[in-house]
């Protein structure tokens, strides 16, 4: 009876660390050095696990003497319980990794609050002066926060100064996103984004017209191109060294989630009936290559994290599916069979755990053995 239990449990039941929620999860973070994952619930709370796993999967395998099967053995225990603070009640916190281990997070009061790994408020970074915080974001490498209460952009110095930017009335600030070197920081607003160049103390405005607002904002690791979600449907590609944009409009559904891969070079997308994934590199014509990436199915694509080391993507469905596939190839594994609408998925920095969150308050975080992913 216990052999044909443990046949029958599913890829999530053996490898997942899972916690039940009061609300949906709308985002999910590893701290910068991977100890920790940050769960952002639609009722304004945040949720910190650590990403130690007690019974790691290397522990649990075995390999039969006789045939050299491998199986993993289920977790004895349950996970410890997960730790949560309210940061606010008027709708999720913005979230980001901060300095090594720690997390940013916006209030509904103005406030940028500094968290500890543990999910305690340590200090209050500073405020902004119209109202809630929209989004946050942080850059250790250049030692600067900015959040935004839709009005204006603010950046906090490690020397403590906060400056103040805006782009008159009416542009509203939506999406924040630090360049991976720290040097620019790029805002939506009502019709493009507005790029600053950041030197010292001062920073530099450049602005890019798109047909729609934008939202989700990814840069490239090189931080020489920008993808962004577009309110009118698809995504823009900005090339900001030839100031081109590409735009790719033709999906069924809206465009959540964006998530570049360096190992493929290339740019993976919810909103189709499979995996969206486009070369990173354009062409001699200026088209870039698709790159056809899992299986079609009848179930929309909601959420997609590129894995950090390998040419892998992983998938969320509308129906709680989560599959991992290579980028441009149509072989999947299949992780979770059904759930609730994903709605967050990320990759620790080493590419070991999959931190994932779904509409029916599911928070959890995948450990994958190192020989899964050779």
């Amino acid at each position: 009876m216990n052999q044909q239990t443990i046949r029958n449990l599913t890829l999530f039941e053996l490898l997942a660390r899972s916690w039940k929620r009061p609300s949906p999860i709308a985002d999910v973070r590893f701290s910068a050095d991977g100890s920790a994952v940050a769960f952002s619930g639609t009722d304004g709370s945040v949720a910190i696990a650590p990403t130690t796993d007690t019974e790691p999967p290397e522990e649990r395998i075995r390999v039969s003497a006789d045939l050299g099967q491998t199986t993993i053995r289920p977790r004895k225990n349950p996970p410890a319980p997960i730790t949560a603070a309210v940061i606010r009640n008027d709708g999720d916190a913005p979230l980001a990794a901060y300095r090594t281990s720690g997390f940013v997070c916006g209030g509904g009061t103005g406030d940028v609050l500094g968290l500890s790994c543990t999910g305690e408020v340590e200090e209050t970074l500073f405020r902004t002066e119209a109202g809630p915080v929209i989004a946050v974001d942080h850059s250790e490498q250049a030692g600067i926060t900015i959040a935004t209460d839709g009005d204006h952009l603010y950046i906090s110095r490690a020397s403590g100064e906060v400056t103040r930017h805006g782009r008159g009335p009416g542009s509203h600030i939506e999406a924040l996103a630090i360049s991976p070197d720290g040097r620019q920081v790029a805002a939506s607003f009502a019709d493009g984004l507005s790029i600053w160049t950041l030197e010292g103390s001062s920073a530099a405005l450049h602005e890019i017209t798109l047909p729609s607002r934008p939202h989700s904002l990814r840069w490239k690791a090189d931080g020489k191109a920008l993808a962004c979600s577009l309110e009118g449907g698809g995504f823009g590609l900005v090339d900001l060294q030839g100031g081109r944009v590409e735009l790719f409009g033709d999906f069924p559904a809206s465009v959540q989630s964006l998530s570049w891969s360096s190992p493929a070079d290339a740019l993976v997308a919810s909103g189709a009936f499979r995996i969206a994934a486009w070369s990173g590199a354009s062409q001699q014509d200026g088209d870039r290559a698709a790159l056809v990436t899992g299986r079609p199915g009848l179930v929309l694509v909601d959420a997609v994290a590129a894995h950090p080391k390998k040419a892998l993507v992983a998938a969320g469905y509308a129906n709680g599916q989560i599959v991992i596939a290579e980028i441009g190839a149509r072989d999947e594994m299949l992780v979770r069979s059904s759930g609730g609408v994903v709605t967050a998925l990320a990759w620790s920095a080493d590419g070991t755990h999959l931190a994932l969150g779904d509409a029916s308050g599911t928070a959890a975080i995948v450990t994958f053995p190192h020989q899964m992913f050779k």
